[in-house]
């Protein structure tokens, strides 16, 4: 936890956890790293807001050789205006990759969680664009790696239109992700784990199992729709989502705080 939270307060990364603090595979040994790491973050007065789901999405396991969902915590203050400038003062090493939101409307306490308990429970979605980042150096990660580094998290941008989920059609949606105006990453629902729907359907009872499940008026980042694309510095970015609308967010000219390359 210790190299974690130095690496956060210095921006500067870190060996892979796997090679010397957690045993290669031993996904409930980082949730455990994972849940010490974001207690010390609530006693430091952050609030949580909801949760993210990673690696949902093929083309994105497959950079980092990973074949499994995880999630992370959300935190008020990791919350970023559509429209807003980030310092990349505040990142490491970071990317960007759109997202559907989902914005609960009723708790989903249940440990067999279905995709009508879901649609009930879900008020509205939102476009997404979620600011990945991570404290591993070179983004060498395995699936420790990312679990107990709170799933590569680092900011997220809502936009500000809710639609309800009745009026998109999840797995049919397509996204772009354009940098400067120019396309960088492309894809649809069906990347996400075959339906955003179903990403939200396993965090739900996977939090519910692991004791803290969704709760009304959390914020979910249900996974990225496309390829995550490495941040240039003074760079801004669009997401336009059909039937959700766009999110956008801009960046420093000063580059992170990490020295990490861009992974293949």
């Amino acid at each position: 936890m210790n190299e974690l939270l130095g690496a956060y307060a210095t921006g500067v990364p870190i060996p892979p956890l796997r090679e010397h603090l957690l045993p290669v595979g031993d996904i409930d040994a980082a949730y455990a790293v994972q849940k010490e790491v974001t207690a010390h973050w609530l006693t430091q007065g952050r609030r949580l807001v909801g949760a993210k789901i990673g690696l949902t999405n093929k083309a994105v396991q497959s950079v980092f050789g990973v074949f499994q969902p995880d999630f992370g915590v959300l935190l008020a203050d990791m919350a970023v205006n559509d429209g807003d400038v980030v310092d990349l003062g505040r990142l490491i090493q970071p990317r960007v990759e759109a997202e559907i939101a989902f914005v609960m409307g009723a708790d989903l306490p249940y440990k067999e969680v279905t995709a009508v308990d879901v649609i009930r429970a879900t008020e509205y979605l939102l476009p997404s664009i979620e600011i990945v980042d991570s404290r591993i150096i070179n983004w060498d990660i395995s699936i420790v790696d990312t679990v107990a580094d709170n799933a590569s998290s680092g900011l997220f941008v809502l936009g500000t239109q809710p639609v309800k989920l009745s009026d998109v059609d999840l797995r049919m949606c397509g996204m772009v992700l354009e940098h400067m105006g120019e396309p960088v990453s492309v894809g649809a629902g069906a990347a996400c784990l075959g339906n955003p729907l179903n990403a939200v359907t396993w965090l739900a009872s996977t939090m519910a199992r692991m004791g803290t499940p969704l709760r009304a008026g959390d914020v979910v980042l249900s996974g990225a729709l496309g390829p995550m694309v490495s941040v240039t510095p003074g760079a801004r970015y669009e997401a336009r989502i059909s039937g959700l609308g766009s999110v956008r967010v801009g960046f420093s000219d000063r580059p992170a705080a990490g020295t990490g390359g861009t992974p293949g």
